[in-house]
């Protein structure tokens, strides 16, 4: 018996992003709200290092791009032209012969092809930012790409300032590091180039502030997988940044470039990257830049989609899974509302910064999402899930906190997860699990009059919980749950102190 074919489906959407480094492909359908990626392809093209001094693309790299959209072409025949959107950017824009790359890009593909200006591209990777990341509302965007830098300050999905300079990994390597060679003088040279191309834009974005800085490039990626296969905390600082570039120079040579972290695709113009994101880091005086979710190609995705300004991406991702995994929405809410709770009174002392009490927010949320499969194993159902599931407004580092908090909410913990992770120091990773824990066990009769006082009080790692007068006799279960805590945490050194669950009346 043959199956019986839907009428329709979720028509797809494709966004082709024609990078100095790299074109790539995007092919999307939305799903009860929810972006789904159908597919994405990725060619190292390297179109910038075929530019001369002149600015003439030669014939090597045009023949690299066009075989590589020959691949993309068939991809797009049956997708409807008004869902399809292609740009061309850096390399395109410099070079003086791009009409004759495009008009044959086009022949190709068989749909037109967009040249944007670098204050358009600029505009589509903080969109790309706005509608994946979560982060404070007011940031500086930073996408280090191959033959352009982009700049961008905005607040919501508004860009409120933007740039767009001709520097990038693939130019400045073939500028400075052409003969393969890794020396200290190189990279101060390649330094000294990107801040005196930074400083005349340095101050009028600093007069506009930001609360958080954010990176979107391979490079960045590249930092950030560094940090993370090197045992650190996955934040991009400037002394990280120059620890690297030490152990880069060690190398001597890109052939030799051998950095415990570093993917083989990225070390042609890794070190250029390094240079160039050291400067900004210098200019602009950051602090710290986080890694974020989407870059040009989800901002015009977005863009392309309907009504997707309404909701935040992670919201989106989150209501989906509670959807497709049947997690029952409000416990799962009362658990974070609990824990919110929970988290304000502790914070403070704790030093939880607001990203990683978000973080919690949805591990709450999430805690049982592997029941579906089953109760039994649920926790390592919950594991595989959110290892394999496209969690679109999770960077890879909020991912890795996501599974150490939703694989330990109760029971044993299991702490390879928490030490793992590289999303925040393994001490504030333990203190939301411990929120975490401490919601779920407060909660076990699933109703939402149960508690309706209490005070947790923390010093270190000492934690005092005080309940109402009578709770623990009148709830027998949750007091059960709560002693038997007390046990697991232990082997984190949480230690409760003896006044733990006392009876005190609350005012």
């Amino acid at each position: 018996m043959l199956a019986s074919v839907p009428s329709c489906s979720q028509p797809l959407y494709a966004v082709i992003d024609l990078g100095s480094n790299s074109f790539h492909m995007l092919i999307s359908r939305l799903v009860a709200d929810s972006v789904q990626v159908v597919d994405k392809v990725k060619r190292k093209v390297r179109l910038a290092s075929g530019l001369n001094e002149d600015n003439i693309l030669d014939h090597k790299a045009m023949a690299r791009g066009w075989e590589c959209l020959s691949f993309f072409a068939e991809r797009l025949q049956d997708i409807p032209t008004e869902n399809i959107k292609i740009v061309a950017t850096a390399t395109l824009r410099l070079a003086k012969n791009s009409a004759d790359f495009i008009s044959k890009a086009e022949t190709i593909l068989g749909h037109k092809i967009e040249l944007i200006s670098g204050e358009e591209e600029a505009h589509n990777i903080y969109l790309g930012v706005a509608h994946t990341t979560c982060s404070a509302d007011k940031r500086l965007v930073i996408d280090i790409g191959g033959a352009s830098t982009e700049l961008i300050v905005g607040s919501g999905f508004d860009a409120k300032k933007v740039c767009s300079l001709n520097m990038g990994c693939v130019t400045f390597n073939n500028e400075f590091f052409a003969q393969g060679v890794i020396s200290e003088q190189a990279f101060n040279r390649a330094l000294d180039k990107a801040k005196a191309i930074l400083l005349p834009q340095a101050q009028s974005y600093i007069d506009i502030s930001w609360d958080s800085a954010l990176g979107v490039s391979g490079t960045l990626q590249a930092v950030a997988e560094v940090l993370t296969a090197q045992g650190k905390v996955e934040q991009i600082t400037l002394a990280n940044l120059l620890e690297i570039k030490q152990q880069v120079v060690a190398c001597k040579s890109i052939e030799q470039l051998d950095i415990v972290g570093l993917d083989s695709d990225r070390k042609p113009v890794f070190v250029s990257g390094l240079a160039i994101l050291t400067a900004i880091f210098m200019v602009f005086q950051l602090d710290e830049v986080q890694l974020a979710g989407g870059a040009i190609r989800e901002g015009i995705l977005y863009e392309l989609l309907p009504n997707m300004r309404n909701v935040s991406i992670r919201q989106r991702t989150v209501i989906g899974l509670i959807q497709r995994f049947s997690i029952d929405e409000r416990h799962a809410y009362r658990v974070a509302n609990l824990a919110g709770k929970l988290f304000a009174q502790v914070a403070n002392k704790w030093q939880l910064s607001t990203n990683v009490g978000n973080l919690l927010q949805s591990a709450c949320v999430l805690h049982e999402i592997g029941l579906l499969l089953e109760y039994k194993g649920n926790k390592k159902h919950a594991q595989y899930i959110l290892e394999n599931t496209d969690l679109a407004g999770f960077s890879n580092s909020e991912r890795k906190l996501l599974i150490a908090l939703v694989t330990n909410y109760k029971t044993d913990p299991n702490t390879d997860t928490l030490y793992n992770q590289s999303f925040t120091t393994t001490t504030f990773a333990i203190r939301a699990l411990v929120i975490l824990r401490l919601a779920v066990a407060l909660s076990k009769r699933r109703t939402d009059d149960v508690l309706r006082r209490f005070e947790l009080n923390v010093e270190g790692n000492s934690v005092d919980l005080v309940l109402e007068s009578e709770f623990m006799t009148e709830h027998p279960l949750i007091a059960a749950e709560l002693t038997q805590e007390v046990n697991y945490l232990a082997e984190f050194d949480i230690n409760f102190s003896k006044s733990t669950f006392a009876k005190v009346k609350l005012s």
